[in-house]
């Protein structure tokens, strides 16, 4: 039987990823706006390094 933490994951999961999608689309049009002329694979590339950043540091401070 699963845990309750795991079952409680799994109703959320797909929250999870439209979260993320719609912060990686914030930092998209933010870029865009700033950048008329953007490199837009460069820019998904920063954000997406930005953003693996930003968990591992809040992964870090869970952890602790």
């Amino acid at each position: 039987m699963k845990k309750m933490e795991q079952l409680e994951l799994d109703a959320h999961r797909s929250e999870i990823a439209a979260d993320m999608r719609s912060l990686v689309e914030k930092y998209r049009a933010i870029f865009d706006w700033d950048i008329p002329e953007i490199n837009q694979p460069a820019a998904d590339k920063l954000i997406m390094a930005a953003m693996h950043g930003a968990l591992d540091e809040i992964a870090t401070k869970l952890a602790d």
